[in-house]
């Protein structure tokens, strides 16, 4: 530090004698650090908050959309974009046992599955000891409790009586004249013929003829005669070549020595240049199955005898093959290999014609008349207090909601491209503890590094329960992309914040409520625009169920039971409460009377699905044609609401009395009751994690979930409310995201996870990193705008005049009659 950085008379000002001045120097140095430290760090925050604003990100994200669908549509057309090359080709582990084809997911078929896919069909697998491995467990798939118990070097057949699935194993070794008879016998009997031949041999040609380069010549001789044959079988079922699996050289018999990997690849080769070549047509009919064999590159080590694969790893050439069949027959949501796309139902071409129309109206009003509007400052109806524009802003132009329907309708092309046309890749979720607690720490330090001084220091201000939704929503997110649900104590926490929406929930509309009386009209459509309107338009482009995005039904269903508890005569608010004490206990008497209609419903699931089964209110909560997920999820958080409107009515009545100190730097109580407190509050966090960490199973877990949820979310207020600093405090950073958080929980189901969050959006294969911070940085962005589009729409939808507003409602009511008709009139008919 240059010494003129040193305040003049440093050295007067110490205590001691004037030797002592270096010692005081030092000091003014690490203050003077200090400074330069936090100068640092503010004009660095400012530089980023300067170039990187949300307008620039948007323009940087709509190009990189723009050039992943050239680049995506360009490899698609010239690289070979066929989602069924692609699972029986290529691939890798993503953890032990798991197998990810590349740029699809494949499905974990069951013994059910199979046997309805499978039905009445005739499967056969013709080859070697290493055929007969795949054909066991193939057929394990279909009946897991079958046995290895066939005779080596013999058939062996299965059948299905329920399903009358037949498959057999014919012992075939050689790719020889015994082969090709067996085949041109099926190309003649038409009642013989296989639905499905899965084929293959090389081994025991290297070793009956030592390797030779004879036996290999014969070996294509032999294959090209075949090939015909399989041309033939093709036109009529799949036929499935099986390339040779590498082998543990040094564990091999002395019998089997000659059998390299160096021949293998040879009859491989051989293999594949016979079989493109006999194309008919242009194509070749008879698919490669290369995958195993590159699955075994990476488990042929842990072989018994070199020869033979381990379980695991026929497992997935068995899974490959099961998806290849059956995957354009039963459609699985995590099955996107071998799918063909559904074309789009009424709805959605009616809702493509809209969103074309509104764009078209936009372009004309635009060259008749440029009038420019600004986007005024809304209203946030979610939190208690509402948002003042600094100016008194313009109202909206004639083409401002034609412009809005005009983004929307540009970012829902961009979701159907997502998640409904094969455009983009998509790659199953595989569960790591690096792949969920690794982001948390990059989030948490980017949290920190926003901090701000908050503008208010009262109990969940504004700027607090902002930045507790964004983190919570940020976890989310990281739970659901990294697969997290499947490590038990990690769902439990997650739980925990669900539940704690649903508090902020009850505890915001309670207290909007008590303090300001506003039971009109306005407010409550405002408020369910804003939740709902989103996952309408995605009900209709996405072809999904309202319940389908739980957790908005959820937090609309609970609004509708705040709203009618405290709007129900006799309406009491604080003015009312304040003038005698007896309307408290009417407020209690109100949270009372929710409480047994809360426990009711919960203790009386028939008579809960019997009201919610009716059409068109089934409409609504059904999911695949039940009532189930719904009651699973009203259940399992029924308790949360109703104690964030105890704890709102609590604080609302101790702050009216004072009784609390939130002045800045105070702590909210006195320092023996802060001190146990906030003691009790971290042994509850730590209870919790020790208990979450022992549960066995979910719904175990799941039991005790409504009742203890409510500890840790209070827990949580306490921590970061009592002391004066916590409370003065904030992080921009999670606010920012707090306040799109409804809008990051529904984009992520289709533009950033994947086949209806069973999966991972692939915008760029081949990185795995790089692609998550890219599809990332877009479904930010796409979420940021549909939130200001919502807020656009939402002043033009809903008016203030009443008379207006009930106009717009019965025309409301009429369309989405009229929507509800026409979903139900375009669903298949049973046994269509």
């Amino acid at each position: 530090m240059p010494e003129e950085a040193v305040p003049q008379g440093a050295a007067e000002r110490a205590d001691g004698a004037p030797g002592e001045a270096p010692r005081d120097c030092t000091g003014a140095c690490c203050h003077g650090g200090a400074k330069m430290a936090v100068l640092a760090y503010s004009l660095g925050k400012r530089e980023i908050n300067q170039h990187f604003t949300i307008k620039n990100a948007k323009l940087i994200s709509i190009a990189l959309v723009v050039l992943l669908l050239v680049f995506h549509t360009a490899s698609r057309y010239y690289g070979g974009g066929d989602s069924c090359e692609w699972l029986l080709s290529r691939g890798r582990y993503l953890g032990e046992n798991v197998w990810q084809p590349y740029g699809c997911m494949m499905h974990k078929y069951k013994s059910i599955e199979a046997k309805t896919c499978l039905a009445e069909k005739r499967v056969a697998f013709v080859g070697d000891s290493r055929i007969r491995q795949l054909f066991y467990s193939f057929i394990k798939v279909i009946d897991p409790e079958r046995r290895e118990d066939g005779n080596k070097h013999e058939d062996i057949s299965f059948e299905d009586e329920s399903s009358s699935v037949n498959v057999d194993f014919l012992w075939h070794p050689e790719a020889n004249n015994s082969m090709k008879e067996r085949l041109t016998s099926w190309t003649k009997e038409a009642s013989a013929k296989p639905d499905v031949v899965i084929l293959g041999a090389a081994t025991w040609s290297i070793k009956l003829h030592s390797g030779s380069s004879e036996a290999l010549q014969q070996y294509k001789v032999n294959l090209t005669a075949i090939a015909v044959h399989l041309e033939r079988l093709a036109d009529h079922g799949e036929v499935y070549w099986v390339l040779q699996d590498p082998v543990n050289e040094e564990v091999l018999s002395d019998n089997r020595k000659m059998i390299t990997n160096q021949q293998l690849e040879l009859y491989n080769e051989a293999a594949v240049d016979v079989l493109n070549s006999s194309k008919r047509n242009g194509r070749s009919r008879v698919k490669l199955l290369a995958a195993s064999r590159q699955a075994a590159m990476e488990t042929i080590t842990l072989s018994d005898d070199g020869l033979h694969l381990p379980e695991s790893t026929r497992n997935v050439g068995a899974m490959v093959l099961m998806n290849s069949v059956c995957n354009k027959q039963l459609r699985p949501i995590d099955g996107s290999c071998c799918q063909t796309l559904p074309h789009p139902n009424l709805l959605q071409k009616l809702s493509a014609c809209f969103f074309l129309g509104s764009a078209l109206i936009f372009v004309v009003l635009h060259l008749l008349g440029n009038n420019r509007h600004r986007r005024p400052v809304p209203p946030d109806v979610e939190s208690l207090e509402e948002k003042k524009p600094a100016t008194a802003a313009v109202p909206l132009g004639p083409k401002a909601p034609f412009q809005a329907l005009c983004r929307m309708g540009i970012i829902m092309g961009y979701f159907y491209l997502c998640d409904r046309a094969d455009v983009f890749m998509k790659e199953q979720k595989f569960y790591t503890h690096s792949t969920f607690f690794i982001p948390l720490i990059y989030i948490f330090v980017l949290g920190v590094f926003y901090s701000e001084n908050s503008k208010e220091t009262k109990l969940l201000n504004r700027e607090q329960t902002d930045e507790w939704k964004g983190w919570m929503q940020l976890v989310i997110l990281i739970y659901h992309i990294s697969g997290a649900s499947a490590f038990i104590p990690v769902y439990m926490h997650v739980r925990v914040l669900v539940a704690a929406y649903l508090f902020q929930t009850g505890y915001g509309h309670f207290s909007f409520f008590w303090l300001k009386g506003d039971f009109g009209l306005y407010r409550v459509c405002q408020v369910l625009f804003r939740l709902n309107f989103l996952v309408l338009v995605l009900c209709v482009v996405m072809d999904r169920p309202y319940q389908f995005y739980y957790f908005v039904p959820l937090v609309t269903f609970w609004f509708v039971v705040i709203y009618g508890t405290l709007a129900m005569w006799p309406q009491i608010l604080q003015k009312k409460a304040n003038n005698s004490g007896m309307w408290h206990l009417g407020v209690l008497a109100k949270l009372l009377g929710l409480l047994m209609f809360i426990c009711f419903f919960a203790y009386s699931q028939g008579f809960f699905e019997s009201i919610f089964s009716v059409w068109p209110i089934s409409k609504l909560f059904e999911l695949n044609g039940s009532i189930h997920e719904w009651w699973f999820r009203w259940k399992l958080d029924r308790f949360a609401v109703i104690h964030g409107m105890l704890f709102a009515f609590i604080y609302l009545v101790l702050q009216k009395r004072q009784v609390l100190s939130e002045g800045k730097g105070d702590a909210l109580f006195s320092a023996k009751i802060s001190n146990l407190l906030l003691l009790l509050s971290v042994v509850s966090f730590i209870t919790y994690s020790i208990w979450a960490s022992s549960c066995k199973t979910k719904t175990e877990c799941n039991e005790m979930h409504p009742y203890i949820s409510v500890v840790q979310i209070l827990a949580f207020i306490l921590i970061r409310n009592i002391p004066g600093y916590a409370r003065s405090i904030y992080s921009s950073f999670f606010a920012w995201f707090g306040k799109i958080s409804l809008e990051l929980f529904i984009c992520q189901y289709h533009i950033w996870l994947a086949a209806d969050t069973k999966g991972i959006l692939v915008l760029i294969p081949g990185i795995p990193s790089l692609n998550i911070m890219v599809s990332t940085f877009i479904f930010v962005c796409v979420a940021h705008e549909i939130s200001l589009i919502t807020n656009d729409l939402a002043q033009v939808v809903i008016p203030k005049d009443s008379v207006a507003l009930l106009k717009r409602m019965a025309a409301m009511a009429l369309f989405s009659l009229t929507v509800l008709l026409l979903a139900r009139g375009s669903q298949p008919t049973p046994g269509a």
